[in-house]
């Protein structure tokens, strides 16, 4: 029985940044005393030892049992993960390294606008098309779903070259904003998405299952996450309005399509100095992206000196993805 758990994170480049980051934001920061070393600890977690590696390599070590969890790309999970009973996602929306893996063709092949378009292009060739890809499993399983005569091309380099030196006639390759396939003369196909993806956490699923503190260690890395994120979507806003009692604000509230909070608000009496007792202190939660209508309807009740706040977290009563890991431990 194991007594130190372990964690892989991305060793380098923009997905390494945006998990460190992610952690600390979600009350985790990790903390590494020598820059050069591939070991951190989590001072929050201190059963946890932190690790740095390669996307591709991280999913590897979670599959293999040498790491207990890990965060990394959903595009590297799917392609890397093995049979269905050794890795287990655990969340597979984390909120950052949005990306998809992409079939993309050259500008030149102006008729080519989806991929049913490529049935011909084999029979101009004389042979399968030639596909270069660092995701050799992902990308030969969406070509024959669509019955693309393919050979794949196995590439570590920059794919984006490949059309243009002539050792591949298209790419499939991880695609953010695109320009880096518009500055070698490449397009993607519209309906060439073989996988969307982002950052994801991951555990082994046996260890799961054999060690009861990995299982406390995922319901807590799951709890903070999931209240994180609920939270980044969410806003509090505080606001004074005259009323007869509570329950009569309250009743306002609930006309209003926006301000009706996670359960409902909660009304509080104001003790002013002019004794006036009909002043009431509202609280409630509303999406981010309907703060201004929230506020607006406030107004329209009565409401005034409107205060608007972030939020660190909102905990469920129990985080719905711990209960699906449960329910997923005992399926397989």
């Amino acid at each position: 029985m194991k007594k130190t758990l372990r964690i892989s994170l991305p060793s380098k480049g923009r997905l390494a940044d945006d998990s460190l980051n992610f952690l600390a934001e979600c009350g985790l920061s990790v903390h590494k005393p020598n820059p050069r070393q591939y070991e951190a600890r989590i001072p929050a977690l201190p059963e946890l030892v932190v690790l740095f590696q390669r996307p591709g390599d991280i999913v590897v070590s979670v599959r293999e049992g040498s790491v207990d969890f890990g965060i990394t790309g959903v595009d590297v999970i799917e392609e890397r993960k093995g049979r269905e009973d050794q890795v287990l996602t655990l969340h597979d929306a984390l909120g950052f390294g949005e990306c998809t893996l992409t079939l993309a063709v050259p500008e030149s092949w102006q008729n080519i606008d989806q991929v049913g378009d490529l049935h011909r292009l084999p029979q101009e060739f004389k042979r399968p098309l030639r596909v270069a890809t660092k995701y050799p499993n992902l990308t030969g399983n969406f070509l024959s779903k669509h019955a693309i005569p393919h050979e794949l091309i196995s590439a570590e380099g920059t794919l984006e070259t490949a059309p243009s030196i002539g050792y591949a006639d298209l790419i499939a390759d991880l695609v953010s904003s695109g320009q880096t396939l518009r500055d070698n003369r490449l397009r993607p196909l519209p309906d060439g998405v073989i996988q969307e993806s982002q950052a994801a956490l991951i555990a082994n699923r046996l260890v799961l299952r054999t060690q009861p503190s990995a299982l406390a260690l995922a319901r807590h890395l799951l709890e903070y996450f999931e209240a994180h994120l609920r939270a980044t979507e969410n806003l509090a806003i505080f606001a004074n309005m005259r009323g007869a009692t509570a329950e009569e604000i309250a009743a306002r509230i609930f006309e209003r399509p926006t301000i009706g909070g996670l359960q409902g608000p909660t009304i509080s009496r104001v003790i002013v100095r002019d004794r006036d007792p009909n002043w009431y202190a509202v609280h409630i939660v509303v999406r981010r992206e309907q703060l201004f209508q929230s506020v607006a309807e406030l107004r329209q009740i009565g409401g005034s000196g409107v205060v608007v706040t972030p939020l660190a977290y909102i905990f469920e009563e129990e985080p719905p993805r711990y209960k699906a890991m449960l329910q997923a431990l005992q399926e397989k």
